[in-house]
């Protein structure tokens, strides 16, 4: 059976309020006491009942990590670091599957059930729209992966995709490329939006250059291999940004099959730099975001809020790198 709080208070010596003031935060309590309550737990092999504790201090530690893109392997080592990261500060991360759910007023009252004590929203398709009605109802919220902004109503952490696009559209020309192309996730996607800009209006400084566009569905193997088998039907470009590794390793998958090369006979570039696009049957040509820093700067900002709850929003914004590898032919220069 359990070891019971009262068991530690008659074995240290203490009551039972002493206790329970040792192992909550922020309560009023001596080292001397600490130290005696503290050795009678370990003797006992006695652990806190964390939810016990959040019926004393209102806080349960809770923070909802809320996702709709569990198809894409690049949010394995996102989650990966999201849970690891918020143990290590205390916090308990509750993974929630938006998959098929994406009305954020759903989602808010799926929260507030868990009493969680604050939400993470970890996507990079999700309008600002979604991480607000979180702000709205009062719960603390930060955006990893969220759409840039100078004055965000959340706070904000992710990269520029617009400034993505502009450099993954440098990379082609200065391949020397005549025909280059985006080859984007779904077409509603803040994220794809904002790498489809920037690739087009870098493109449009070169008009010698023919440009063309298409979208997948889904930022997900199967669906960039689709659309890269429709696109081999018509008249391919020389090389596709991809806006997404996981879309690029699809259309790879494509390009293999219809008896071509890589990157002899079509050139891919992606996005993300996941571990996948390292492997040596794969070594994807990629813009690398670090997605480490986002995640460490998200969980940051989160337990800055529930101390300080009503602090302004602010929007942290990362810079990208081309990662040279072997699916683009080389610079002209």
């Amino acid at each position: 059976m359990a070891v019971t709080l009262k068991e530690v208070a008659e074995r240290a010596g203490v009551s039972r309020s002493a206790v329970s003031r040792t192992f909550t935060d922020g309560a009023s309590v001596s080292e001397k006491m600490r130290r005696k309550v503290q050795k009678a737990a370990d003797d006992l092999g006695y652990s806190p009942n964390a939810l016990a504790s959040s019926l004393t201090t209102g806080r349960t530690k809770l923070i909802g990590l809320v996702s709709n893109n569990f198809h894409n392997p690049i949010f394995l080592e996102v989650f990966d670091l999201f849970t690891k990261g918020l143990q290590d500060r205390g916090l308990r991360p509750l993974l929630v599957n938006l998959s098929s759910e994406i009305d954020p007023e759903s989602s808010v009252r799926m929260m507030r059930q868990y009493s969680v004590d604050g939400v993470v929203v970890a996507s990079s398709t999700l309008p600002p729209g979604f991480s607000k009605a979180f702000r709205d109802a009062g719960v603390p919220v930060v955006h990893a992966f969220g759409r840039s902004a100078s004055t965000p109503q959340v706070h904000v952490v992710g990269i520029d995709n617009v400034e993505c696009g502009r450099m993954a559209a440098r990379e082609l020309v200065s391949r020397d490329y005549s025909h280059v192309a985006f080859l984007g996730g779904p077409e509603a996607a803040t994220s794809t939006q904002d790498r489809y800009s920037g690739f087009m209006s870098e493109m449009g400084a070169h008009s010698k250059v023919k440009t063309s566009y298409s979208f997948a569905d889904a930022y997900s193997f199967d669906a960039g291999r689709r659309e890269m088998m429709r696109l081999l039907r018509q008249n391919p470009a020389q090389a596709y940004f991809c806006g997404d590794d996981v879309l690029s390793i699809g259309a790879l998958s494509a390009i293999q099959d219809s008896k071509l090369t890589c990157p002899k006979d079509i050139g891919i570039i992606g996005l993300n730099d996941m571990e996948m696009s390292r492997w040596e049957n794969i070594n994807l040509t990629t813009i690398h975001q670090p997605i480490r820093q986002i995640v460490s700067s998200s969980i940051e900002l989160m337990a800055g809020m529930l101390d300080e709850p009503d602090r302004l929003p602010e929007a942290r914004i990362f810079p990208c790198s081309v990662v040279e590898r072997g699916t683009l032919r080389p610079r002209s220069d």
